[in-house]
Protein backbone atom coordinates (compact mmCIF):
# COMPACT_ATOMS: atom_id res chain seq x y z
CA UNK A 1 0.00 0.00 0.00
CA UNK A 2 1.31 3.30 -0.89
CA UNK A 3 2.54 5.73 2.05
CA UNK A 4 0.07 8.74 1.98
CA UNK A 5 1.94 11.71 1.85
CA UNK A 6 0.38 13.91 4.90
CA UNK A 7 1.19 12.93 8.69
CA UNK A 8 -1.27 11.06 10.12
CA UNK A 9 -3.21 11.03 13.58
CA UNK A 10 -2.71 14.93 14.29
CA UNK A 11 -5.75 16.17 14.92
CA UNK A 12 -5.57 16.47 18.62
CA UNK A 13 -2.34 18.36 18.36
CA UNK A 14 -4.51 20.82 16.16
CA UNK A 15 -6.81 20.75 19.07
CA UNK A 16 -3.90 21.68 21.24
CA UNK A 17 -2.89 24.89 18.68
CA UNK A 18 -6.08 25.65 18.62
CA UNK A 19 -6.10 26.88 22.40
CA UNK A 20 -2.84 28.01 22.79
CA UNK A 21 -2.38 32.26 22.16
CA UNK A 22 0.07 32.95 18.63
CA UNK A 23 3.55 33.86 20.02
CA UNK A 24 3.14 37.12 18.08
CA UNK A 25 0.55 38.29 20.13
CA UNK A 26 -3.26 38.57 19.50
CA UNK A 27 -3.92 40.74 16.33
CA UNK A 28 -7.42 41.48 14.51
CA UNK A 29 -8.14 39.76 11.29
CA UNK A 30 -7.27 42.07 8.26
CA UNK A 31 -9.94 42.98 6.12
CA UNK A 32 -9.89 40.27 2.89
CA UNK A 33 -6.87 40.70 0.38
CA UNK A 34 -7.88 43.12 -2.84
CA UNK A 35 -6.67 39.85 -5.13
CA UNK A 36 -7.68 36.79 -3.86
CA UNK A 37 -6.72 33.77 -6.17
CA UNK A 38 -9.36 32.42 -8.63
CA UNK A 39 -11.54 29.27 -7.45
CA UNK A 40 -12.73 26.82 -9.80
CA UNK A 41 -16.27 28.14 -8.45
CA UNK A 42 -16.39 31.21 -9.52
CA UNK A 43 -14.17 30.14 -13.02
CA UNK A 44 -17.35 27.82 -13.74
CA UNK A 45 -19.56 31.62 -13.59
CA UNK A 46 -16.62 33.13 -16.09
CA UNK A 47 -17.44 30.44 -18.86
CA UNK A 48 -20.54 30.38 -19.12
CA UNK A 49 -21.02 34.03 -18.67
CA UNK A 50 -21.93 35.29 -21.55
CA UNK A 51 -22.89 39.33 -22.25
CA UNK A 52 -23.99 38.55 -25.83
CA UNK A 53 -25.77 35.32 -25.37
CA UNK A 54 -29.82 34.94 -25.69
CA UNK A 55 -30.25 33.59 -21.82
CA UNK A 56 -31.90 36.76 -20.86
CA UNK A 57 -30.42 39.44 -18.65
CA UNK A 58 -27.96 38.30 -16.22
CA UNK A 59 -29.39 38.30 -12.61
CA UNK A 60 -27.61 40.24 -10.08
CA UNK A 61 -24.73 39.03 -8.72
CA UNK A 62 -23.07 38.61 -5.61
CA UNK A 63 -19.64 39.34 -6.98
CA UNK A 64 -19.80 42.79 -8.62
CA UNK A 65 -23.05 44.38 -7.50
CA UNK A 66 -23.15 47.70 -6.06
CA UNK A 67 -19.40 48.03 -6.09
CA UNK A 68 -19.84 51.15 -7.67
CA UNK A 69 -22.55 53.99 -8.23
CA UNK A 70 -24.65 55.17 -4.91
CA UNK A 71 -24.45 53.81 -1.32
CA UNK A 72 -27.15 53.18 0.63
CA UNK A 73 -26.86 56.05 3.28
CA UNK A 74 -29.92 54.86 5.72
CA UNK A 75 -31.03 51.05 6.22
CA UNK A 76 -33.10 48.89 9.04
CA UNK A 77 -30.13 45.96 9.04
CA UNK A 78 -26.77 45.98 7.92
CA UNK A 79 -25.29 42.47 6.89
CA UNK A 80 -21.78 42.63 6.82
CA UNK A 81 -21.34 39.59 4.77
CA UNK A 82 -22.02 37.86 1.61
CA UNK A 83 -21.48 34.43 2.07
CA UNK A 84 -23.79 31.36 3.10
CA UNK A 85 -24.17 33.18 6.60
CA UNK A 86 -25.17 36.39 5.37
CA UNK A 87 -27.27 35.30 2.48
CA UNK A 88 -28.91 32.92 4.63
CA UNK A 89 -30.17 35.92 7.12
CA UNK A 90 -31.27 37.65 4.45
CA UNK A 91 -33.18 35.18 2.83
CA UNK A 92 -35.22 34.52 6.31
CA UNK A 93 -35.71 38.28 7.02
CA UNK A 94 -37.09 38.02 3.74
CA UNK A 95 -39.01 35.00 4.00
CA UNK A 96 -40.40 36.34 7.88
CA UNK A 97 -41.77 39.05 6.16
CA UNK A 98 -43.67 37.47 3.18
CA UNK A 99 -45.12 35.12 5.45
CA UNK A 100 -46.08 38.15 7.91
CA UNK A 101 -47.95 39.89 5.27
CA UNK A 102 -49.41 36.81 4.33
CA UNK A 103 -50.77 36.49 7.48
CA UNK A 104 -52.35 40.17 7.92
CA UNK A 105 -49.63 40.75 10.52
CA UNK A 106 -47.98 43.31 8.40
CA UNK A 107 -49.76 45.40 5.67
CA UNK A 108 -48.37 47.24 2.88
CA UNK A 109 -50.67 49.81 3.36
CA UNK A 110 -48.55 50.99 6.63
CA UNK A 111 -46.25 52.55 4.46
CA UNK A 112 -42.91 50.66 5.66
CA UNK A 113 -40.28 48.40 4.21
CA UNK A 114 -37.51 46.56 5.34
CA UNK A 115 -34.02 48.02 3.86
CA UNK A 116 -31.52 45.84 3.98
CA UNK A 117 -27.96 46.47 3.03
CA UNK A 118 -25.30 43.60 2.94
CA UNK A 119 -21.48 44.67 2.37
CA UNK A 120 -19.15 42.30 1.32
CA UNK A 121 -15.22 42.27 0.36
CA UNK A 122 -13.92 40.63 -2.98
CA UNK A 123 -14.52 36.93 -3.59
CA UNK A 124 -15.39 36.09 -0.73
CA UNK A 125 -18.18 33.30 -1.87
CA UNK A 126 -17.52 30.15 -3.33
CA UNK A 127 -14.03 29.01 -2.13
CA UNK A 128 -14.77 26.19 0.05
CA UNK A 129 -15.07 22.45 -1.39
CA UNK A 130 -18.64 22.15 -2.20
CA UNK A 131 -19.81 19.51 0.54
CA UNK A 132 -23.33 19.40 2.11
CA UNK A 133 -23.30 16.66 4.57
CA UNK A 134 -24.36 16.74 7.89
CA UNK A 135 -22.29 14.99 10.80
CA UNK A 136 -24.28 12.23 12.35
CA UNK A 137 -21.91 11.44 15.48
CA UNK A 138 -18.88 12.46 14.82
CA UNK A 139 -17.06 14.33 17.28
CA UNK A 140 -19.71 12.95 19.52
CA UNK A 141 -17.59 12.75 22.60
CA UNK A 142 -16.11 15.92 22.12
CA UNK A 143 -19.41 17.30 21.99
CA UNK A 144 -21.14 15.89 24.89
CA UNK A 145 -18.17 16.18 27.11
CA UNK A 146 -18.67 20.39 26.74
CA UNK A 147 -22.17 20.87 26.33
CA UNK A 148 -24.16 17.68 27.62
CA UNK A 149 -25.32 14.27 25.49
CA UNK A 150 -28.91 16.27 24.74
CA UNK A 151 -27.44 19.87 23.34
CA UNK A 152 -25.09 17.12 21.76
CA UNK A 153 -28.16 15.94 20.24
CA UNK A 154 -29.67 19.00 19.33
CA UNK A 155 -26.27 19.70 17.31
CA UNK A 156 -26.73 17.01 15.10
CA UNK A 157 -30.31 17.15 14.51
CA UNK A 158 -30.09 20.92 13.76
CA UNK A 159 -27.30 19.89 10.75
CA UNK A 160 -30.11 17.19 9.43
CA UNK A 161 -32.63 19.89 9.46
CA UNK A 162 -30.25 22.29 7.32
CA UNK A 163 -28.95 19.82 5.08
CA UNK A 164 -33.04 18.95 4.74
CA UNK A 165 -34.21 22.34 3.92
CA UNK A 166 -31.52 23.39 2.17
CA UNK A 167 -31.36 20.60 -0.47
CA UNK A 168 -35.43 20.55 -0.38
CA UNK A 169 -35.39 24.28 -1.22
CA UNK A 170 -32.42 23.76 -4.61
CA UNK A 171 -34.66 20.22 -6.01
CA UNK A 172 -37.58 22.49 -6.15
CA UNK A 173 -35.54 25.40 -7.90
CA UNK A 174 -33.28 23.49 -9.60
CA UNK A 175 -36.65 21.23 -11.03
CA UNK A 176 -38.07 24.81 -12.62
CA UNK A 177 -34.79 25.50 -14.45
CA UNK A 178 -35.07 25.57 -18.30
CA UNK A 179 -32.34 24.04 -20.01
CA UNK A 180 -31.14 27.69 -21.23
CA UNK A 181 -30.48 28.24 -17.60
CA UNK A 182 -28.81 25.22 -17.03
CA UNK A 183 -25.78 26.94 -16.83
CA UNK A 184 -26.99 28.46 -13.24
CA UNK A 185 -27.53 25.22 -11.66
CA UNK A 186 -26.65 23.87 -8.52
CA UNK A 187 -25.62 20.60 -9.68
CA UNK A 188 -26.86 19.04 -5.83
CA UNK A 189 -25.60 15.48 -6.28
CA UNK A 190 -26.74 13.26 -3.60
CA UNK A 191 -24.13 10.64 -3.78
CA UNK A 192 -23.46 10.11 -0.26
CA UNK A 193 -20.69 10.44 1.66
CA UNK A 194 -17.95 7.77 2.84
CA UNK A 195 -14.93 8.58 5.14
CA UNK A 196 -11.81 6.59 5.07
CA UNK A 197 -9.83 5.36 8.45
CA UNK A 198 -5.88 5.42 7.89
CA UNK A 199 -5.16 4.24 11.30
CA UNK A 200 -6.49 2.12 13.47
CA UNK A 201 -6.41 5.09 15.94
CA UNK A 202 -8.36 7.11 13.37
CA UNK A 203 -10.85 3.81 13.25
CA UNK A 204 -11.17 3.68 16.78
CA UNK A 205 -12.14 6.90 17.77
CA UNK A 206 -14.68 7.21 15.06
CA UNK A 207 -16.33 3.82 16.85
CA UNK A 208 -16.57 5.34 19.84
CA UNK A 209 -17.91 8.57 18.76
CA UNK A 210 -20.64 6.24 17.48
CA UNK A 211 -21.15 3.97 20.01
CA UNK A 212 -21.67 6.98 22.52
CA UNK A 213 -24.08 8.73 20.25
CA UNK A 214 -26.19 5.82 19.59
CA UNK A 215 -26.79 5.26 23.54
CA UNK A 216 -27.47 8.76 23.84
CA UNK A 217 -30.69 7.71 21.09
CA UNK A 218 -28.86 9.43 18.10
CA UNK A 219 -30.80 8.02 15.15
CA UNK A 220 -28.16 6.40 13.05
CA UNK A 221 -30.08 3.56 10.93
CA UNK A 222 -27.87 5.12 7.50
CA UNK A 223 -24.68 4.98 9.00
CA UNK A 224 -23.26 1.39 7.30
CA UNK A 225 -19.71 0.48 8.10
CA UNK A 226 -17.29 -1.10 5.48
CA UNK A 227 -14.14 -2.85 6.01
CA UNK A 228 -11.37 -3.12 4.59
CA UNK A 229 -12.05 -5.82 1.70
CA UNK A 230 -15.52 -4.22 1.20
CA UNK A 231 -14.01 -0.21 0.85
CA UNK A 232 -11.48 -2.28 -1.58
CA UNK A 233 -14.05 -3.91 -3.78
CA UNK A 234 -16.33 -1.19 -3.88
CA UNK A 235 -14.14 1.67 -4.11
CA UNK A 236 -10.94 0.80 -4.87
CA UNK A 237 -9.72 1.80 -1.81
CA UNK A 238 -7.63 -0.61 0.88
CA UNK A 239 -9.17 1.32 3.94
CA UNK A 240 -11.87 0.84 6.51
CA UNK A 241 -15.08 3.31 5.89
CA UNK A 242 -17.99 4.37 6.79
CA UNK A 243 -20.54 5.83 4.41
CA UNK A 244 -23.70 8.46 5.25
CA UNK A 245 -25.94 10.38 3.09
CA UNK A 246 -23.81 13.05 1.78
CA UNK A 247 -24.62 15.82 -0.91
CA UNK A 248 -22.12 18.03 -3.40
CA UNK A 249 -23.12 21.16 -5.41
CA UNK A 250 -21.69 24.25 -6.39
CA UNK A 251 -21.33 26.41 -3.43
CA UNK A 252 -21.73 29.83 -5.24
CA UNK A 253 -24.62 29.26 -6.80
CA UNK A 254 -26.42 28.20 -3.75
CA UNK A 255 -25.86 31.54 -1.93
CA UNK A 256 -26.45 33.39 -5.42
CA UNK A 257 -30.06 31.37 -5.19
CA UNK A 258 -30.53 32.76 -2.04
CA UNK A 259 -30.04 35.98 -2.82
CA UNK A 260 -32.10 35.98 -5.72
CA UNK A 261 -34.74 34.53 -4.14
CA UNK A 262 -35.10 37.27 -0.89
CA UNK A 263 -34.96 39.68 -3.66
CA UNK A 264 -38.12 38.43 -4.54
CA UNK A 265 -39.73 37.48 -1.55
CA UNK A 266 -41.78 40.55 -1.43
CA UNK A 267 -41.39 44.26 -2.63
CA UNK A 268 -41.73 45.75 1.28
CA UNK A 269 -38.19 44.06 1.48
CA UNK A 270 -35.34 45.94 -0.39
CA UNK A 271 -32.33 44.16 -0.51
CA UNK A 272 -29.39 46.13 -1.28
CA UNK A 273 -26.25 44.56 -2.26
CA UNK A 274 -22.72 46.15 -2.40
CA UNK A 275 -19.71 44.37 -3.24
CA UNK A 276 -16.31 45.21 -3.01
CA UNK A 277 -17.41 47.36 0.16
CA UNK A 278 -15.45 46.39 3.11
CA UNK A 279 -16.86 48.05 6.64
CA UNK A 280 -13.97 49.41 8.55
CA UNK A 281 -15.57 50.20 11.44
CA UNK A 282 -18.55 50.69 13.13
CA UNK A 283 -19.79 53.33 16.28
CA UNK A 284 -22.55 54.60 17.89
CA UNK A 285 -24.92 56.70 15.25
CA UNK A 286 -24.82 60.53 16.26
CA UNK A 287 -27.09 61.61 13.79
CA UNK A 288 -30.61 62.29 13.61
CA UNK A 289 -32.05 59.12 11.69
CA UNK A 290 -32.50 57.60 14.89
CA UNK A 291 -30.60 54.67 13.79
CA UNK A 292 -28.32 53.06 16.63
CA UNK A 293 -24.69 52.25 14.58
CA UNK A 294 -23.10 54.16 12.10
CA UNK A 295 -21.00 51.60 9.58
CA UNK A 296 -17.75 53.24 7.43
CA UNK A 297 -16.75 52.26 4.15
CA UNK A 298 -14.48 53.59 1.76
CA UNK A 299 -16.91 54.47 -0.14
CA UNK A 300 -19.03 56.62 2.82
CA UNK A 301 -21.13 55.91 5.98
CA UNK A 302 -24.50 54.06 6.40
CA UNK A 303 -26.74 54.65 9.37
CA UNK A 304 -28.49 51.33 10.36
CA UNK A 305 -30.57 50.26 13.27
CA UNK A 306 -29.32 46.43 13.48
CA UNK A 307 -26.33 44.61 12.52
CA UNK A 308 -25.39 40.97 11.54
CA UNK A 309 -21.79 39.95 11.61
CA UNK A 310 -21.37 37.08 9.18
CA UNK A 311 -17.77 37.39 7.96
CA UNK A 312 -16.84 34.09 9.72
CA UNK A 313 -12.74 34.50 9.52
CA UNK A 314 -12.59 38.17 9.71
CA UNK A 315 -15.01 39.08 12.32
CA UNK A 316 -12.14 40.12 14.86
CA UNK A 317 -11.54 42.70 11.81
CA UNK A 318 -14.82 44.77 13.81
CA UNK A 319 -14.93 42.98 16.76
CA UNK A 320 -10.92 42.86 18.45
CA UNK A 321 -11.98 41.14 21.14
CA UNK A 322 -12.90 38.33 19.33
CA UNK A 323 -9.48 37.65 17.90
CA UNK A 324 -7.77 34.39 19.01
CA UNK A 325 -8.65 31.53 20.97
CA UNK A 326 -11.68 32.53 23.03
CA UNK A 327 -12.72 33.92 19.25
CA UNK A 328 -12.31 33.01 15.47
CA UNK A 329 -9.11 32.09 14.39
CA UNK A 330 -8.75 32.75 10.59
CA UNK A 331 -7.01 29.17 9.06
CA UNK A 332 -6.20 29.14 5.53
CA UNK A 333 -7.36 26.17 3.35
CA UNK A 334 -6.32 25.17 -0.16
CA UNK A 335 -8.26 23.48 -2.36
CA UNK A 336 -7.51 22.21 -6.49
CA UNK A 337 -9.68 20.66 -9.28
CA UNK A 338 -7.68 17.57 -10.75
CA UNK A 339 -8.84 15.14 -13.67
CA UNK A 340 -9.23 11.60 -12.09
CA UNK A 341 -7.67 8.48 -14.72
CA UNK A 342 -10.49 6.42 -14.29
CA UNK A 343 -14.35 7.33 -15.92
CA UNK A 344 -16.48 8.45 -13.41
CA UNK A 345 -18.33 4.94 -13.37
CA UNK A 346 -15.22 3.81 -11.22
CA UNK A 347 -14.49 6.93 -9.57
CA UNK A 348 -18.12 6.90 -8.20
CA UNK A 349 -20.62 10.41 -7.29
CA UNK A 350 -19.40 9.39 -3.75
CA UNK A 351 -18.11 12.78 -1.55
CA UNK A 352 -15.23 11.71 0.29
CA UNK A 353 -13.09 12.37 3.51
CA UNK A 354 -10.41 10.96 5.31
CA UNK A 355 -7.22 11.48 7.99
CA UNK A 356 -9.74 12.50 10.86
CA UNK A 357 -11.41 15.52 8.09
CA UNK A 358 -8.31 16.96 6.86
CA UNK A 359 -8.95 15.65 3.41
CA UNK A 360 -11.95 15.72 1.79
CA UNK A 361 -12.87 15.18 -2.06
CA UNK A 362 -15.80 14.55 -4.54
CA UNK A 363 -16.04 14.69 -8.47
CA UNK A 364 -17.83 16.98 -9.89
CA UNK A 365 -20.89 15.51 -12.73
CA UNK A 366 -20.13 15.34 -15.94
CA UNK A 367 -22.84 17.59 -17.39
CA UNK A 368 -20.38 20.87 -17.71
CA UNK A 369 -17.09 21.47 -20.28
CA UNK A 370 -14.01 21.92 -18.66
CA UNK A 371 -12.81 24.69 -18.14
CA UNK A 372 -8.93 23.20 -18.69
CA UNK A 373 -6.96 23.90 -22.05
CA UNK A 374 -5.67 20.34 -21.49
CA UNK A 375 -9.15 18.38 -21.34
CA UNK A 376 -9.12 17.32 -24.65
CA UNK A 377 -10.24 13.28 -24.44
CA UNK A 378 -11.28 13.98 -20.90
CA UNK A 379 -14.95 13.83 -21.06
CA UNK A 380 -15.66 11.00 -19.09
CA UNK A 381 -12.67 11.45 -16.98
CA UNK A 382 -14.31 13.26 -14.00
CA UNK A 383 -12.87 16.74 -12.21
CA UNK A 384 -12.25 15.60 -8.76
CA UNK A 385 -12.49 18.85 -6.29
CA UNK A 386 -10.21 18.21 -3.54
CA UNK A 387 -9.18 19.89 -0.09
CA UNK A 388 -6.96 19.68 2.69
CA UNK A 389 -3.40 19.35 3.21
CA UNK A 390 -2.97 21.92 6.34
CA UNK A 391 -1.64 19.01 8.46
CA UNK A 392 2.01 19.05 6.12
CA UNK A 393 2.45 23.14 8.01
CA UNK A 394 2.21 21.90 11.32
CA UNK A 395 2.83 22.76 13.74
CA UNK A 396 1.18 25.84 12.65
CA UNK A 397 -1.81 23.93 10.66
CA UNK A 398 -2.40 27.27 8.65
CA UNK A 399 -4.03 28.91 11.53
CA UNK A 400 -3.70 32.57 11.83
CA UNK A 401 -3.33 32.88 7.74
CA UNK A 402 -5.54 35.18 6.30
CA UNK A 403 -3.89 35.46 3.38
CA UNK A 404 -5.89 33.95 0.13
CA UNK A 405 -3.67 35.39 -2.29
CA UNK A 406 -1.25 32.85 -3.32
CA UNK A 407 -0.95 28.68 -2.91
CA UNK A 408 1.23 27.03 0.28
CA UNK A 409 3.62 25.05 -2.14
CA UNK A 410 4.31 22.90 0.67
CA UNK A 411 0.58 21.90 0.66
CA UNK A 412 0.37 21.57 -2.89
CA UNK A 413 2.75 19.14 -2.98
CA UNK A 414 1.33 16.67 -0.30
CA UNK A 415 -2.03 17.28 -2.17
CA UNK A 416 -0.72 16.11 -5.79
CA UNK A 417 -0.02 12.82 -4.63
CA UNK A 418 -2.75 12.37 -2.46
CA UNK A 419 -5.39 10.62 -4.26
CA UNK A 420 -3.05 8.52 -6.52
CA UNK A 421 -2.02 7.15 -3.25
CA UNK A 422 -5.27 6.60 -1.71
CA UNK A 423 -6.93 5.03 -5.22
CA UNK A 424 -4.23 3.35 -6.85
CA UNK A 425 -4.71 3.48 -10.61
CA UNK A 426 -7.74 5.95 -10.57
CA UNK A 427 -5.77 9.02 -10.27
CA UNK A 428 -2.46 9.69 -12.42
CA UNK A 429 0.78 10.24 -10.03
CA UNK A 430 2.79 13.70 -11.45
CA UNK A 431 -0.90 15.09 -12.76
CA UNK A 432 -0.84 18.59 -12.43
CA UNK A 433 -4.15 20.26 -11.68
CA UNK A 434 -6.60 21.92 -13.38
CA UNK A 435 -6.87 24.48 -10.78
CA UNK A 436 -5.60 25.54 -7.44
CA UNK A 437 -6.59 27.79 -4.63
CA UNK A 438 -6.94 29.20 -1.50
CA UNK A 439 -10.01 30.34 0.79
CA UNK A 440 -9.84 31.66 4.45
CA UNK A 441 -11.78 29.52 6.91
CA UNK A 442 -13.28 30.60 10.63
CA UNK A 443 -11.70 27.95 13.21
CA UNK A 444 -12.62 28.29 17.52
CA UNK A 445 -11.25 26.00 19.49
CA UNK A 446 -14.32 24.00 20.91
CA UNK A 447 -15.35 23.56 17.25
CA UNK A 448 -18.55 25.43 17.62
CA UNK A 449 -19.87 28.99 15.71
CA UNK A 450 -20.66 32.18 17.51
CA UNK A 451 -24.11 32.54 16.92
CA UNK A 452 -26.89 35.45 19.05
CA UNK A 453 -26.38 39.13 20.20
CA UNK A 454 -23.01 40.28 20.37
CA UNK A 455 -20.84 40.87 23.59
CA UNK A 456 -18.25 43.52 24.06
CA UNK A 457 -14.95 42.05 25.44
CA UNK A 458 -16.67 43.39 28.89
CA UNK A 459 -19.68 40.93 28.30
CA UNK A 460 -22.07 43.77 27.76
CA UNK A 461 -24.56 42.95 25.30
CA UNK A 462 -24.23 45.26 22.56
CA UNK A 463 -27.31 46.65 21.25
CA UNK A 464 -29.21 45.55 17.89
CA UNK A 465 -25.71 43.65 16.84
CA UNK A 466 -25.93 39.95 16.37
CA UNK A 467 -23.21 37.11 15.04
CA UNK A 468 -22.63 34.22 12.89
CA UNK A 469 -19.55 33.00 12.37
CA UNK A 470 -16.53 30.48 13.14
CA UNK A 471 -17.89 27.45 11.56
CA UNK A 472 -14.50 25.74 11.16
CA UNK A 473 -14.72 24.80 7.99
CA UNK A 474 -18.32 23.24 8.10
CA UNK A 475 -20.74 25.67 7.79
CA UNK A 476 -22.93 24.67 4.86
CA UNK A 477 -24.73 22.11 6.92
CA UNK A 478 -25.22 24.45 10.20
CA UNK A 479 -24.89 28.31 8.95
CA UNK A 480 -28.54 28.29 6.74
CA UNK A 481 -30.11 27.00 10.07
CA UNK A 482 -32.45 29.80 11.56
Amino acid sequence: MPTLPVPLNVISDQQNVLKQYPENGLQPSPLPVVNPTRSFWLQLENFYEDPDSSHGPRSPSLMTDGSVGSLTADADICIVGSGISGVSAAYHLARKLEAAQKSHTYSQADGHAEDTAMKSGPDLVGRNGGHLTAALYEGFTHNSSLHGSDDALREYALQKHTVSELTQLVSLHESRVSFTEARRSVDLIAGGHVELFFTEREYECARTDYEAAKAAGADLHEVEWLNREETEVKYGAGYPAVRIPGNNLRPYQVVQLLYELAQAATPNFALNIHTRTPVTSIVPCEDETGRRWSLTTPRGAISCSYVIHATNAYVSHLLPHMAGPDGVIPTRGQVMSIRAAAPLSEVTKVGWSGNEGFEYWFPRPLTHPSISDNSEGDDQRPVVILGGGREAMMPSYELYEADDSTVDKKVGEAMRKFLPAVFPGKYEIGREPEMEWTGIMGFTKTGDPFVGPVKSASGKTLEGQFISAGFSGHGMPRAFAW
